[in-house]
């Protein structure tokens, strides 16, 4: 269950349009996938390491917190929830958009749709970690399916009479910004490696389980993609990739037929549905734990008999159930294009405060150099206005912190 949470968070609605960005680097697109799938390697490593070292942390913002003090950890912690749960809304309305191509009425009632699909998440995972792994654990299975089919294609199409008119390796060789350029939409693909480690506390034997299922959710994710996505953009004519609104199914209609291209939207959305459920999960154990190390208030960890954090889960989904309203005029491409910018440069920073503290607590320190300079590269790359907004999300929750820690600091009334 841990190892399809981490896959499962990877794995969303996101991939499926991928190739599509990543058509016109080619050759470069691959290199930034090596890199990229490096650099998360090595900080998925660094998470897996200080979990073992400080298992009763509780994940990242803890680790945070002991390097660098509370106020660091509060910063980091809130600008990730705040972004997962706005996130979650684009995932949901990712997975109503690829649902309404086989039940229009779900696109007439976008609004009242994806609030729908928000509330039916929150209640598997209303029912606990243990429901909510069950869900992801079949998602995930279902999700796979187009990934493997791509893979299982690729041999076919090489041993077909046609032969496959592959992207020709640039004369010139690589290019260092086109890789740099690419390596920044791969990264938004694989973020959520980190998610067994922020749900530790519904973990068994986190010392061992949570590393083996960040190594092994990673590795298997970035092979998967850098194959899938690597084939799409270089077997396909790039500027007909470029162009096209769902590559998966212009690869698949290609080498196999139009029906069973058909058929990647519903996997689509079910990817969608089962990256909103891991999501989820997440929205509601982070500021519950923030909440057990006190930079939130105390009532964030209440649980209920299922032992989930039912407060942080409830006022979450109605966020984003408030966010989906405030929308509603958005299409989904604009949203899809300002969450995937802010999810990735906050979780960046999320990143590379842990590298930082691995460093500072003196744990994996090659690796976490690595991890540190591959995060700084591309922070730099996101841009410096991408940069600066995430800053100042994480800036907007420090007088709830203030608020929190001298409502603590206040004696009780006597009796």
């Amino acid at each position: 269950m841990a190892i399809a949470l981490v896959m499962g968070n990877m794995i969303g609605s996101g991939v499926f349009l991928l190739p599509a960005s990543l058509a016109p680097f080619g050759w470069n697109g691959v290199a930034g996938w090596a890199i990229t799938i490096g650099g998360a390697l090595a900080l998925a490593f660094v998470l897996a390491r200080l979990t073992v070292a400080f298992p009763d942390a509780g994940g990242p913002t803890g680790f945070v917190e002991r390097a660098f003090g509370c106020i660091p950890s509060f910063m980091i912690g809130w600008a990730y929830w705040v972004s997962v749960w706005t996130a979650n809304v684009t995932l949901a309305v990712a997975s109503v958009s690829f649902l309404s191509i086989f039940v229009p009425a779900l696109g007439q009632h976008l609004v009242l749709s994806t609030i729908a699909l928000i509330w039916l998440v929150t209640a598997i995972n209303w029912r606990g970690a243990r429901a909510a792994g069950r869900f992801q654990l079949a998602t995930l299975l279902i999700k796979l399916v187009p990934l493997v089919a791509v893979i299982i294609l690729i041999p076919v199409a090489f041993g077909r009479a046609e032969p496959v008119a592959v992207t020709p390796f640039p004369a010139e060789g690589l290019s260092f910004a086109a890789v740099s350029g690419s390596a920044i939409l791969t990264l938004w693909a694989l973020l959520g490696f980190e998610s067994a480690s922020v749900a530790a506390d519904k973990v068994d034997t986190p010392r061992v389980t949570i590393p083996r299922a960040t190594m092994i959710g990673t590795l298997a994710t970035g092979i998967l993609y850098l194959i899938v996505c690597s084939a799409i953009a270089l077997m396909l004519p790039a500027a007909a990739v470029a162009q096209s609104d769902a590559p998966f199914s212009l690869f698949v209609e290609t080498y196999w037929a139009r029906e069973p291209a058909l058929l990647v939207a519903a996997f689509a959305a079910v990817s969608a549905l089962g990256t909103l459920n891991g999501w989820t999960l997440i929205q509601a154990e982070l500021p519950a734990t923030l909440a057990r190390q006190g930079l939130l208030p105390a009532w964030f960890a209440r649980t209920n008999r299922h032992g989930t954090p039912a407060t942080a889960l409830l006022l979450s989904s109605m966020i984003a159930t408030a966010c989906v309203i405030l929308n509603a005029n958005k299409s989904t491409s604009e949203m899809f294009t300002f969450m995937a910018i802010l999810s990735t440069s906050v979780t960046l920073w999320l990143y590379l405060a842990c590298a930082g503290a691995a460093l500072r607590l003196r744990v994996a320190i090659p690796v976490a150099l690595i991890g540190l300079t591959y995060a700084l590269w591309t922070l730099w790359g996101a841009g410096i206005g991408v940069s600066a907004l995430s800053i100042v999300l994480m800036a907007a929750g420090l007088p709830l912190y203030w608020w929190t820690r001298h409502t603590a600091a206040r004696p009780a009334p006597a009796h």
